[in-house]
């Protein structure tokens, strides 16, 4: 047992062991599948506080020839598995933190030497006699062994990518680390002594200095997470069960810190429901984990229609992101689709791949933004907030006619270069319209299921203003009336979308013009009297 070379599972243990612990150890099922094949090659990506740590830590403590883990995972998922006699601590492991070497090696121009050193160090104590002693690269060493001894390994790096984001600058640095890992991962000989390779870090690989170096590694991404979906955060699911274990309102949680797609899951980042499970607090817990620091520069790049698509995602909005150019240089952006896909893979941003659109995916990380809008005043920002507060003000007061002059001069100041040919469209402009809401409403949910239909927009008030705001039910037309807005609202029933909801509730009537390029509005209070508009 060493500390890189068959480690033990303490670290696993201690997850294990604090008071809250979700089990993703089905994963390993899927590992277990592929070990020994060129599937074998693994990159999961993911954001700071998605478990990246704890996942590298329990594979480590499953397949460790360094312990004994039988007692510790037979209660888990993954020990009712038909494989999990077969691979139960049976392999030479090798794991390493690429940011936790950085102090021990005297900083990062002396980490690829350090890990060397160390783990050949273990290799001899191992395997007394096997090395030569001119062997001075781990890929040969673990080539000897193999050789000699028909051994193969199991690497797992933690923080794969800390001298990609961090060195980004560093030539010298950079390309030392990817031959590196070219020795270790790519060509014919490494599949003779590599049983898997698993990777983790907050970026993909594919990069144009490490795309001929790593492409034989399958990634596993925000963008695209594949069979890692359900083992990237907690799912709604899991979130449920916790919600009931620590009689926390579910509804709540979900409008806080859901919004995150992956696949066919709703994924929630595991250190914000963690403390609101412990504390009972609805708060933006990121910032304890990665700064708005981090955001404003990149929100602040001169690139065309970058500001325009970070208020549109403020006001509760997506908008459309080409996520295939990014080239994960972290130094020289091209426009404003890599800014957005670097936030995604941040954990800033939400992404569906079946629109290919981004968004901000709850109030949680909308507070961090804007935190960071904040530290840097935006004009454009600052004077729509003011017209759309007097948008809200005019919506609460039910001055129908107010709203519509406030609606059209926001079109027309701030949004007219959205493509405004649809309800969709229509859609759009009213969320960025609505933007000063954010304030006192949560996110609000698009085409929501209701009584008969689903109804366009649904802004339901935070908790803590629920006594003073009313839910506002908004239905578009397109080249219609807003009397057929509201009508459609009676008609299909859509404050049954929100029965269990006890406050106050306004329906909204809204209808675009094409030949007069105008709005109009029309504003009713639903009373809950047998169920009928009075």
């Amino acid at each position: 047992m060493g500390r890189f070379l068959n480690p033990d599972n303490s670290a696993f243990q201690a997850a294990l062991s604090a008071k809250i612990y979700v089990d993703k150890s089905e994963l390993i099922a899927f590992t277990n599948s592929v070990l020994g094949s060129t599937d074998a090659f693994i990159c999961n990506s993911r954001p700071r506080r998605f478990g990246k740590s704890i996942t590298a830590n329990m594979l480590t403590a499953y397949y460790s020839k360094g312990c004994d883990s039988r007692e510790m995972f037979s209660h888990l998922r993954i020990g009712q598995d038909a494989s999990f006699e077969a691979h139960l601590n049976r392999y030479d492991v090798i794991h390493f933190d690429i940011q936790w070497c950085i102090e021990p090696a005297g900083g990062p121009e002396q980490i690829i030497s350090f890990i060397t050193e160390q783990v050949i160090a273990e290799l001899n104590a191992a395997y007394p006699k096997v090395l030569p002693e001119q062997v001075v690269s781990l890929s040969d060493a673990l080539s000897c062994v193999h050789a000699a001894l028909g051994k193969k390994f199991i690497v797992i790096i933690d923080e794969w990518d800390v001298l990609i984001r961090e060195e980004a600058n560093n030539r010298k640095i950079q390309e030392e680390y990817i031959n590196f890992l070219r020795g270790l991962f790519k060509g014919t000989e490494p599949t003779k002594y590599i049983c898997m390779a698993y990777m983790t870090g907050i970026l993909p690989i594919k990069k144009l200095k490490t795309q001929s170096a790593l492409n034989n590694f399958e990634e596993y991404t925000m963008l695209t997470p594949k069979a890692f979906a359900p083992y990237i955060g907690f799912t709604e699911e899991e979130v449920r069960m916790l919600c009931q274990i620590y009689h926390r309102d579910f509804s709540e949680v979900k409008h806080w810190y859901d919004g995150y797609r992956l696949g066919a899951y709703q994924a929630y980042n595991p250190r914000a429901v963690v403390n609101l499970m412990y504390w009972g607090e609805f708060q933006s817990y990121w910032s304890q984990t990665g700064s708005y620091e981090s955001v404003l520069p990149l929100i602040n790049m001169n690139f065309d229609g970058l500001k325009t698509a970070i208020i549109e995602m403020l006001s509760g909005a997506a908008v459309e992101v080409d996520v295939g150019t990014f080239q994960n240089d972290t130094v020289s952006f091209a426009d404003k689709d890599d800014v957005i896909t670097y936030l995604i893979h941040l954990g800033y941003l939400g992404y569906d791949q079946t629109r290919r659109m981004a968004f901000i995916p709850n109030e949680e990380i909308r507070q961090e933004f804007q935190a960071a809008l904040r530290r840097k005043k935006w004009n454009e920002l600052t004077e729509l907030e003011l017209q759309s507060a007097d948008l809200l003000e005019a919506t609460l007061d039910m001055d129908a006619e107010a709203v519509a002059q406030k609606i059209d001069q926001i079109h027309t100041e701030y949004v007219s270069s959205l493509r405004y040919n649809d309800e969709n469209s229509l859609s759009c402009v009213l969320t960025v319209a609505y933007l000063s809401s954010m304030q006192y409403y949560f996110k609000p949910k698009r085409e929501l299921a209701t009584g008969r239909g689903f109804a366009d927009l649904v802004y339901l008030p935070k908790a803590e203003y629920r006594a003073d705001y009313p839910a506002l039910l908004v239905e578009l037309k397109w080249n219609q009336s807003a009397s057929t807005a509201l009508t459609q609202i009676r008609e299909k029933n859509y404050p049954e979308s929100i029965r269990e909801y006890t406050g106050e509730i306004l329906l909204i009537g809204i209808n675009y013009d094409k030949k007069t390029k105008m709005h109009q509005c029309k504003i009713e209070e639903y009373k809950k009297m047998c169920g009928a508009i009075e």
